[in-house]
């Protein structure tokens, strides 16, 4: 079932106001070494980050601070105990839902082991920045087997976000409060177009010069598998690696169609919501909520396909959609299917529908647009656009192709082709959105919004789902 449509997804963005760049992210504030509760210890040093513990007592040795160890007797299984995880993984480990874990720092999943992470674990991820940045990153190779389930997902988030063990959320963070760690990347051997015809490349967001080879993604494997991740939710990610340069709340590099990727959900990001470096690996039921740059954003010859996504622009929103294509000699295309973009109808700056640029290949279809700025006063107009000569030509070429987009006009917009933007005026772009675009009050098309009825963001803005 179709559903949020019309006047009460509108209603619903509202609530928000937003300015970005056309070409990336405000930037925002970042918050690092903080100590959230207000215990005099900065939380990335803190053995006991969500709990005043000024003293540090630690009597057991077990890294927990007594005011908040459920056990204070060094035992490492007891339910709701938080285990504190700071160096790499390198053999076969499981996170059992009897635990909270805090990641501390940069962790790597290596030297071929599968971390398996059961069904309502919850990870809280301490502050930091740059190389201090606490992140996980899955590596060639090796594999996440996180397979949570609607009603218990698995849950990445900040070391300051109240959320208690056995719980869904918190009630101190809002889809406001972004960078308070990094994300979650996942590295893997499948193809990738690169400058240059590199079979591999670092991942952005990872530092270039401590990690060795452990942040390369990119190979010939098509099918290669990562694991499974369905029914997680990752929020207030994104800290800041380095100047423009921060982490997205999912990063999928090169990962191979036997990975399963189904039900992510992204809340509150500095950064991106999920992208994709190449790969072949297909996405089913994304959900992206108030990033600070791109909901979705395609790169490197992405060539999996994504189905049933939905994307909530927030108060520092760019692109819903940011989609680029091959930067290399080798080529490939995505498809986009059934897809809504939710944006700010009172956005005075940009955040975009969709920018599609540098030789972007693929097929989008069943999109729903709808919220997004119109024109008048202060008002300056959302569009679809075609950044550059080579997506024109794409256009034109039929290797980047459009098909029933539904739109919710906005303010002052009296037919749905006037939202499409080739901006090189060498193709028949605009003339051809009164064909494959249309104009509604209530979308047929779009995604089946009741598959993110588990999600933190239909909880906490009441969507209804």
């Amino acid at each position: 079932m179709k559903k949020l449509l019309g006047l009460s997804i509108v209603c619903f963005s509202l609530a928000f106001v937003a300015c970005s760049d056309d070409d990336g992210p405000v930037d925002p504030i970042v918050i690092t070494d903080e100590d959230f509760d207000n215990d005099g210890i900065n939380d990335d040093v803190d053995n006991c980050p969500g709990t005043a513990n000024a003293d540090q007592a630690d009597s057991d040795g077990d890294g927990i601070g007594d005011v908040c160890d459920p056990t204070d007797d060094g035992a490492s299984n007891q339910v709701g105990q938080t285990v504190v995880v700071d160096s790499d993984i390198t053999e076969d480990t499981t996170w059992s839902a009897d635990n909270l874990y805090n990641l501390d720092g940069r962790v790597f999943v290596t030297n071929g082991a599968t971390l398996t992470i059961e069904p309502g674990v919850i990870i809280k991820a301490n502050a930091g920045s740059g190389v201090n940045a606490s992140v996980l990153v899955v590596t060639r190779g090796s594999k996440i087997e996180a397979a949570g389930t609607a009603t218990a997902p698995i849950i990445f988030t900040s070391a300051s976000d109240n959320i208690a063990y056995g719980e869904t959320a918190g009630t101190n963070l809002t889809q406001n409060d972004r960078g308070l760690w990094g994300g979650l990347i996942v590295l893997g051997n499948a193809p990738a177009s690169f400058d240059g015809d590199a079979v591999a490349a670092q991942i952005e967001g990872l530092p270039t010069d401590t990690d060795g080879d452990k942040g390369l993604y990119g190979g010939t494997d098509p099918a290669d598998d990562s694991g499974t991740l369905q029914y997680i939710s990752i929020r207030h990610g994104g800290a800041l690696i380095g100047e423009g340069n921060e982490i997205n709340g999912l990063t999928l590099g090169a990962v191979g169609t036997g990975t399963t990727i189904d039900n992510i959900e992204v809340v509150g990001n500095v950064d991106d919501g999920v992208e994709f470096f190449g790969g072949t690996v297909n996405a089913t039921n994304l959900f992206v909520w108030a990033q600070g740059d791109d909901g979705l954003d395609i790169d490197q010859a992405y060539s999996g396909t994504i189905d049933n996504a939905m994307v909530v622009q927030g108060a520092i929103s760019d692109h819903a959609l940011e989609i680029d294509g091959p930067e290399g000699s080798l080529q490939g295309a995505y498809t986009l299917t059934n897809a809504t973009l939710v944006g700010l109808s009172n956005n005075v700056e940009n955040g975009e529908i969709a920018d599609f640029r540098s030789n972007a290949q693929g097929t989008n279809s069943n999109i729903l647009v709808t919220g997004f700025t119109g024109v008048g006063t202060d008002l300056q107009l959302s569009d679809v656009e075609l950044d550059n000569a080579g997506v024109a030509a794409n256009y034109t070429a039929g290797t980047l192709v459009f098909t029933n987009w539904e739109i919710v006009l906005p303010t002052g917009v009296t037919t749905s082709a006037e939202v499409f933007n080739d901006t090189t005026d060498s193709t028949t772009f605009e003339a051809d959105a009164a064909t494959f675009s249309s104009a509604v009050t209530e979308g047929t098309t779009g995604a089946d919004t009741s598959a993110f009825a588990w999600t933190y963001s239909n909880a906490k803005a009441s969507l209804g789902f």
